[in-house]
C-alpha cells in the first residue's frame, strides 16, 4: 500500500513537469515558424507545419460585415518563406495555451512590422497536433487591424 502511495505522489509530483516540457515545445515550434518568417526560410516555415495545415483569417469589411478568408498552406509557405527587402517580423505576447493529449491550442496577441513600420495587429489562434517529429501546426486563424492593438 505504501508503494502504490508513493508511485501516486511520484507521478502526481512529475504530471507538470510533463506538461511544461509540451508547453516548451509548443512554443518552440511557434517561435521557429517566425524566425523562418524573420528568415524568409521555406524550409524552416515548412518544418513547423502539419501537410495538413489550414490557414484563415477572420475579418470585418468595410460594409461591416464579417469576413472569413481562407489560404493555401503552399500560398503561404512561398509568400513568406521567399527573401524579402524587409524584414517580416511579427511580434507575439503568449496568451493562454491548452493541451489535451496530442492536440494544443494557443492563443497570441501580435503585432506585425515589416522592418522598423508598424503594419497591423491581432489575435492568431494556433491548434497543433503531437507528432513522432514533435509539435507540428495544424491549424492558424488570426484577425488583423490597424488600430486597438491586444496586448
Amino acid at each position: 500500500m505504501r508503494s502504490l502511495f508513493a508511485l501516486l505522489t511520484l507521478l502526481t509530483l512529475s504530471a507538470p513537469a510533463f506538461c511544461q516540457t509540451d508547453t516548451d515545445d509548443i512554443k518552440k515550434t511557434i517561435n521557429t515558424m517566425f524566425d523562418a518568417m524573420r528568415k524568409g526560410d521555406s524550409i524552416l516555415l515548412k518544418s513547423t507545419f502539419h501537410p495538413d495545415m489550414v490557414l484563415q483569417s477572420a475579418g470585418v469589411k468595410k460594409d461591416g460585415s464579417t469576413v472569413l478568408e481562407t489560404e493555401k498552406a503552399k500560398g503561404f509557405i512561398k509568400a513568406v518563406g521567399t527573401p524579402h527587402k524587409t524584414v517580416w517580423d511579427e511580434r507575439i505576447t503568449w496568451g493562454d495555451i491548452k493541451i489535451d493529449g496530442p492536440l494544443a491550442s494557443v492563443w497570441t496577441p501580435y503585432k506585425f512590422y515589416a522592418g522598423t513600420n508598424f503594419s497591423h495587429c491581432g489575435i492568431n489562434f494556433f491548434q497543433l497536433i503531437k507528432t513522432e517529429q514533435g509539435w507540428k501546426i495544424i491549424y492558424i486563424v488570426d484577425t488583423r487591424r490597424k488600430d486597438n492593438c491586444p496586448e
